[in-house]
């Protein structure tokens, strides 16, 4: 029995997140496994009505599921970083989620805005370091409010951090057995602190344990670079936190758009967290128009991190079924040709 904490969170979040339930349940009718669910509301509107952004007792509440399911945090009326850094990066740091794993993939029916490159090409995997860096929260103000201010915001990195991350890319890199190629993307001729932290935990891990594994390195602008001229080149990739927030959001336009695109922030010994990366997409909230297929696929990341293997198998082939149907026309919000819901109903059909 698998316990599910589901957070369907702020705008479009709800609505994305019930379809991904939908079809979380048709792969558990078609292969067997249980599990149960218990919804939380955690977002925008119980901070506007009550001032919590996340509880301590839920926190600990939190800490005795096996996964978290996530839609989307984000509200127009809250001040942007209150619900991001007391929801969100909490939860990444108290529950140690060192991982954020982002698939970039392009499936068969889907448009990229990249000339010539096709499935074929767009196949990789970033893995982004998700509790160091500059998301650590060091740093703060002196002088604020006067022309003296100074603010300072510290890139803090481990050596711990970096190498358990490192390792988790190569695991991961053996695991896929495609070109066996991990790169190492950083800034290493200008951050030369923090990043020959990670140049030598790379190449002496590399080295050590992972020899059948090639090792590969790119400046973070050249890999930005790269992505849109050869994606190809890329097996997996092992990058820090703000440098993979940015790759991830350029991944996530080669492989068709934000409609698509679905992360998980793993810890491998303890609970993780699955989620669509386009965010809450107030505008649209509502009308039905966005497009489930990115909180779909969390939720087969989520049942891969379960072992339901087999379910998490047929969920993907459900997908690629349904965009080479032809009857999802865009997975831009409000051009699909269904809505939200009637794409839920195609891919639970076709699980």
């Amino acid at each position: 029995m698998h316990r599910i904490a589901v957070i369907p969170g702020d705008g479009t979040g709800p609505e994305v997140i019930r379809e991904g339930l939908k079809v979380l349940e048709a792969a558990a009718a078609r292969t067997g496994f249980r599990y149960q669910t218990e919804t939380y509301d955690l977002g925008g509107e119980r901070y506007l009505r009550s001032g919590e952004v996340l509880p301590d007792s839920v926190l600990e509440e939190l800490r005795g599921f096996d996964v978290i399911y996530l839609g989307a945090v984000g509200h127009p009326e809250v001040t942007p970083g209150i619900l991001e850094k007391g929801l969100l990066l909490r939860l990444r740091f108290e529950l140690d989620q060192y991982i954020n794993l982002r698939p970039v993939k392009l499936y068969p029916g889907v448009d990229c805005p990249l000339k010539d490159k096709g499935p074929e090409e767009i196949d990789f995997m970033v893995i982004r370091e998700n509790t160091e860096g500059l998301y650590s929260g060091m740093g703060g103000f002196q002088y604020k409010g006067t022309p003296q201010e100074v603010s300072t915001q510290v890139h803090m990195t481990t050596r711990f951090g970096a190498e358990r991350a490192i390792r988790y890319a190569f695991e991961l890199t053996r695991k896929r057995d495609r070109k066996r190629q991990l790169h190492l993307v950083a800034k290493t001729n200008v951050l030369t602190y923090v990043h020959d932290t990670w140049w030598r935990a790379f190449n002496e891990v590399g080295e050590a344990d992972y020899p059948d594994i090639s090792r590969e390195y790119a400046h973070v602008d050249a890999a930005c670079m790269w992505f849109v001229k050869n994606p190809e080149w890329f097996d997996v990739i092992v990058v820090e936190n703000m440098f993979g927030d940015i790759i991830t959001d350029l991944g996530a336009m080669i492989q068709g758009g934000m409609g698509v695109a679905a992360g998980g922030n793993i810890n491998p010994e303890g609970v993780s967290m699955f989620e669509p990366i386009g965010g809450s997409a107030p505008k649209y909230t509502g009308q039905g128009v966005v497009c489930p297929l990115a909180a779909i696929g969390a939720a087969q990341m989520m049942l891969e991190q379960l072992g339901e293997a087999e379910a998490a198998e047929r969920v993907e082939g459900a997908v690629v079924r349904a965009l080479e149907s032809g009857k999802i026309k865009s997975l831009s919000a409000g051009r699909m040709g269904l809505s939200t819901s009637e794409v839920g109903d195609l891919v639970a059909g076709l699980v």
